[in-house]
């Protein structure tokens, strides 16, 4: 008889700390999604996405253009030297 309530007693400890120990890591899940999904913890990285992104394209524009005025000067030299014969002056 006495072997079967330290087995009880046992296993209903064992119950109780096993579910006190889900419950805060449930509690600790369930509070960090909370966070992450708050108002402002969005909308700081949608604006820090949104500002790479913006980084990303006026780079891309710069080097486009850089490189279109690149092949200008190119394509002016060639037609100058096709029309005249020697190479302009700089």
């Amino acid at each position: 008889m006495f072997k079967r309530v330290i087995w009880w007693s046992a296993g209903a400890l064992m119950g109780a700390g096993g579910s006190s120990w889900l419950q805060r890591k449930f509690r600790r899940t369930v509070q960090a999604k909370v966070a992450r999904l708050a108002p402002t913890a969005v909308a700081g990285r949608v604006s820090d996405r949104l500002r790479g992104i913006g980084t990303d394209v006026r780079g891309n524009v710069r080097s486009a253009v850089d490189e279109g005025r690149t092949a200008m000067r190119d394509r002016e030299r060639e037609l100058h030297e096709e029309l005249t014969g020697r190479r302009p002056r700089r």
